[in-house]
């Protein structure tokens, strides 16, 4: 596991932490939820899951996050950021590498928004936030990913279920939102996904 390094962006740096497998068969770069870091317990059973499956990992921080402030920016800042660290990535420490993306929560809208412009070969979006407290479905920003996505959610969970799709596989795990206590579940989902997916 490497030492986190900053990634200019035009809304501030974001910070990135590395955690490369030996001969990677790809790599997975994750975001984190609206107001948690990178060390939320699923995440890290995501990461797990793809060292374990000889992903090399990226664990980003957003740069809202990176100058302390716990309130998110808005999407189009949180897409350009995230796109400014694929872009780097992708020329310098994962040059080479087909690249998943996703997160938990806001992370994985991110993900889903900007999937196509950061050329990712799927989408893993742990605890999909689908229908927030204004009602409006966020279903379309799944629904117009167009590679094979794996959504892992709680059954629990107060956004609602996701339902499946043509490219998006959906697997239920005990838990809320938070997913605090499915760590297992959460590896074991995304560590058959991307045996399948690679």
């Amino acid at each position: 596991m490497g030492d986190p390094f900053e990634i200019e962006t035009a809304h501030g740096p974001a910070r990135a932490e590395l955690r490369p497998v030996d001969a990677p068969r790809a790599a997975l770069v994750l975001g984190h939820g609206a107001g948690g870091g990178v060390q939320a317990p699923d995440l890290v059973a995501a990461a797990k899951a793809a060292h374990d499956a000889h992903v090399t990992v990226a664990l980003v921080e957003q740069p809202y996050r990176v100058a302390g402030r716990r309130s998110p920016a808005p999407a189009h800042q949180l897409d350009a950021a995230w796109i400014a660290v694929l872009e780097h990535l992708g020329g310098h420490e994962l040059s080479g590498l087909r690249t998943i993306t996703g997160g938990r929560s806001s992370g994985a809208r991110v993900a889903c928004r900007t999937s196509a412009r950061t050329g990712a070969v799927g989408v893993l979006c742990v605890a999909f936030p689908l229908v927030p407290p204004s009602g409006v479905s966020r279903l379309p920003e799944l629904e117009a990913v167009t590679v094979p996505t794996l959504v892992v959610q709680g059954v629990s969970d107060r956004f609602g279920m996701p339902p499946p799709g043509l490219r998006r596989a959906v697997v239920q795990v005990a838990g809320d939102h938070g997913l605090r206590s499915a760590s297992g579940a959460v590896m074991a989902a995304v560590g058959e996904w991307l045996e399948e997916l690679l």
